[in-house]
C-alpha cells in the first residue's frame, strides 16, 4: 500500500522569514544557548569516560572485544526508547539528555582513540621504553600525543552527532533547537520556526567542528604540511 502525499505553497507561512527571527531573539538565543551548552558538557564527560575505557583496551587487549561491543550495543538502542527508560529514574531535565546523549557519543570517541593507540609505531613504543619511561610516562608523553589525530576525529564525529542527538531531548523538555523545531510542528507547521531551528542546528554544528579542527591543527604541528 502506499500514500501520496499532496502539497501546495502557502505564502503566508514561508520557510523561512526574518521578521520571526526579529520577533523572537530572545527565545532562539535561548534555545541556541541551551543546545550549545548540552553539547558542549556532554562531549566532555564522553571523552572523560571513554579515554580510560580506550586505554584500558589498548593495554589490555583481550578486554579491546568488550569494551567496543559494549559501547556499540548501547549506539544502536533507540534514542526515544533510552529516554523512556532513563526518564523514570533520572526524572525530567538535564540529566536525562547528557546520560542518554553520552551513551551515544561514547562509541565514536573510543573506537577511534584505539585506533589512534594503535598506530603508534612500536619502535616509538621501544625507544620511549629504553628511555626509561614506565608504563604511564610512554602513554602521557609518547602515546597520547601521538594518537591525538585519531582522538581528535573521534571527539569531532561526537559533537556533530551529539549537536543533532540533543534535539531529541524535547521529548523530556530540554531539547535546545529542538524545542524550536517541536513547537513549529505543534503551531500549525510553522515553517519559518522549524527551518530556523533546523539551520541554527547545522551551523552549531559546523561552528564546532570548526573549532575543533582548529584545537586539531594548534596540538598537532608535525601534521601540518610545509611549503618550500
Amino acid at each position: 500500500m502506499s500514500f501520496r502525499l499532496s502539497y501546495r505553497a502557502d505564502p503566508g507561512n514561508p520557510w523561512f522569514s526574518w521578521q520571526y527571527v526579529r520577533d523572537n531573539s530572545d527565545t532562539i538565543a535561548a534555545a541556541l544557548g541551551e543546545h550549545a551548552s548540552l553539547t558542549a558538557r556532554a562531549v566532555v564527560i564522553a571523552a572523560l569516560v571513554a579515554l580510560p575505557l580506550a586505554v584500558a583496551a589498548y593495554w589490555f587487549r583481550p578486554l579491546t572485544g568488550p569494551i567496543l561491543a559494549l559501547t556499540g550495543v548501547l549506539y544502536t538502542i533507540p534514542s526515544l526508547a533510552l529516554f523512556a527508560f532513563l526518564a523514570p529514574y533520572l526524572g525530567i531535565g538535564a540529566v536525562t539528555v547528557l546520560s542518554v546523549v553520552v551513551l551515544y557519543a561514547l562509541l565514536v570517541i573510543v573506537r577511534n582513540a584505539v585506533a589512534g593507540l594503535n598506530q603508534v609505531p612500536p619502535e616509538v613504543r621501544e625507544a620511549a621504553q629504553g628511555m626509561g619511561y614506565g608504563r604511564w610516562g610512554r602513554l602521557f608523553r609518547v602515546e597520547l600525543p601521538l594518537a591525538l589525530p585519531g582522538i581528535l576525529t573521534g571527539l569531532r564525529l561526537a559533537t556533530v552527532s551529539t549537536v543533532a542527538l540533543v534535539t531529541v531531548g524535547v521529548v523530556v523538555g530540554r531539547g535546545g533547537l529542538g524545542q524550536l523545531i517541536f513547537a513549529g510542528f505543534q503551531n500549525n507547521f510553522y515553517k519559518a520556526q522549524i527551518m530556523t531551528g533546523t539551520l541554527l542546528c547545522v551551523l552549531l554544528a559546523l561552528v564546532l567542528d570548526l573549532m575543533l579542527a582548529g584545537v586539531g591543527r594548534l596540538l598537532t604541528p608535525w601534521l601540518r604540511r610545509t611549503t618550500p
